[in-house]
């Protein structure tokens, strides 16, 4: 008997203008937690889809249990004990949690004795049963679209445990969850260990890679680089293995000094009385404000009300000293104001579009002319342009964006509002699901935006990154604004006393 439970051998895979996998191999033991790892582009995720039944390799071979397999689509690659959580969330947010944890495996029943409907009874228990195991405290009655980004994460998380999976992917996983929450993750990982489950991790986090990994496979460029045990990696190895060079520094020197005030946010309040209530602070010129807090502290739901997605009962904004009324992001976006959203899936990218469309899409008004046409020649130049600027990896800029890799995706939504050229940019965890390489790419452009006066308000859960990059830190907890920080005096420890500061 084979000492691995899965086995991929000489896998490649093709898409129009790249190759995406190059001859790439990997093994699995039982028992482990086996990371894979490598820059945005590697090929990480096509190769776990590959393994999952979304993607026909065109070249290559599966053992599964010691037997060679052909899996055909994702249910054949479930009834073989194979579950994948996607980095993607692809909720159905007007069912409830058990129907989208059920959702193709719904358990039946017969009414009348002989007319098959779903057994919502059994579903919901089974789902409450669930739930208690992960230690996940949601109703399962409840509709998904009720919960937050890091709380539908969970429920994917908490559906794949429900197959009794054999070979658990998880791809980026953590991406969206609280320190709390990443280390219920992380219990139930070592649960599903002891019972023999081998777990495929993807992330960018080399602090969990470390703690949570038995063996580490690094890919770059579609080609297998190597697999270590975890034991004997260190982050800079792992650096210089993913990306081909060392990195020195992981935040690029800053040249910006901030000026005036240029944006000033006064008693913003949510009509919703469970989020954001009378926060003011403001940005200077140049400045890169941190915004730190836990997952349920309100930062995205504030920066959404200042760009008009959310309503407010009280508070201005006032821009150059002057009052703004924004209903709507239209409004934010005509005063030079732009917001990178959290979850780039569901508020971000237009994925039936290409690349060249979401780039250009918040900046058409620029190139009409006579009012009426649009001039496709500088447009397509804006793009190629944005596009060269962030390095983003698309065969062309006809490319769908959904076939791109997440952070390339993400890059690319960066890149729409740069085309803006706003005064004003919110982003809103700006280097969610991206590789260690594109990181700093992206800090160096926040850092050349703000040294060219651009204000950068900059929400993030990784505290080393806002150390790193923010100017001052504002942090919130339970929508209340807690304290502000210079960044030269921010420390993790001062940032999380002020970020567990809930009212007594």
């Amino acid at each position: 008997m084979s000492e691995y439970r899965l086995e991929m051998h000489g896998v490649s895979k093709s898409f129009p203008g790249v190759k995406a996998l190059d001859n790439v191999s990997l093994k699995l033991r039982p028992g482990t937690v086996h990371a894979l790892m490598g820059e945005n582009g590697a090929g990480k995720s096509t190769l776990m889809k590959c393994m999952f039944g979304i993607y026909k390799m065109d070249e290559g071979q599966i053992f599964y249990e010691g037997q060679k397999v052909t899996i055909n689509n994702p249910l054949h690659a479930l009834n073989l004990g194979i579950a994948m959580v996607h980095q993607e969330l692809q909720p159905i947010t007007e069912r409830s949690v058990a129907e989208n944890i059920y959702v193709g495996r719904y358990p039946m029943k017969k009414l009348l004795g002989f007319l098959p409907v779903v057994d919502h009874d059994t579903m919901n228990k089974q789902t409450e049963e669930l739930l208690e195991k992960v230690h996940m405290p949601f109703n399962p009655r409840h509709k998904l679209g009720s919960l937050s980004v890091s709380q539908m994460q969970l429920v994917e998380i908490a559906k794949a445990v429900s197959a009794d999976c054999k070979v658990l992917i998880l791809d980026e996983p953590t991406s969206s969850l609280s320190q709390r929450e990443v280390e219920a993750l992380f219990d139930i990982i070592n649960t599903l260990k002891a019972e023999g489950v081998s777990i495929v991790y993807i992330s960018h986090k080399m602090d969990e890679i470390l703690r949570i990994s038995d063996e580490v496979t690094i890919m770059r460029d579609g080609k297998y680089i190597g697999t270590w045990d975890a034991k004997d990696l260190t982050t800079d190895k792992i650096i210089t293995q993913m990306v081909g060079r060392e990195l020195t520094n992981l935040y690029p020197p800053r040249t910006n000094t901030p000026g005036e005030v240029i944006f000033e946010v006064d008693n913003f309040t949510s009509i919703n009385p469970r989020s954001f209530r009378h926060v003011s602070f403001n940005i200077r010129k140049g400045e890169i404000l941190g915004v730190a807090g836990l997952v349920g502290a309100q930062r995205t739901e504030l920066m959404e009300g200042i760009f008009g997605v959310r309503s407010k009962t009280e508070g201005v904004v006032y821009y150059q000293g002057k009052p703004l009324k924004i209903s709507r992001p239209r409004d934010a976006i005509q005063r030079s104001i732009a917001m990178l959203t959290e979850d780039r899936r569901a508020t971000g990218i237009f994925g039936i579009l290409p690349v060249s469309d979401n780039v250009s899409v918040a900046s058409l008004d620029r190139y009409l002319e006579a009012g009426l046409f649009l001039n496709e020649r500088k447009i397509e130049e804006l793009v190629k342009e944005n596009v060269a600027k962030l390095s983003i990896k698309t065969p062309s800029t006809k490319t769908p964006i959904s076939s791109l890799s997440g952070g390339n995706q993400q890059k690319v939504l960066i890149s729409r509002w740069l085309a803006n050229d706003p005064d004003i940019l919110i982003l809103d965890e700006p280097t969610r699901g991206i590789d260690v390489g594109a990181k700093y790419e992206i800090y160096t452009i926040i850092a050349s935006l703000a040294a060219q006066g651009k204000s950068i308000i900059m929400i993030s859960s990784e505290l080393p990154e806002l150390i790193g990059m923010s100017d001052r830190i504002l942090v919130m907890c339970d929508g209340r604004k807690t304290g502000e920080i210079d960044g030269e005096e921010a420390t993790q420890e001062n940032i999380m006393a002020l970020a567990t500061q809930f009212e007594q």
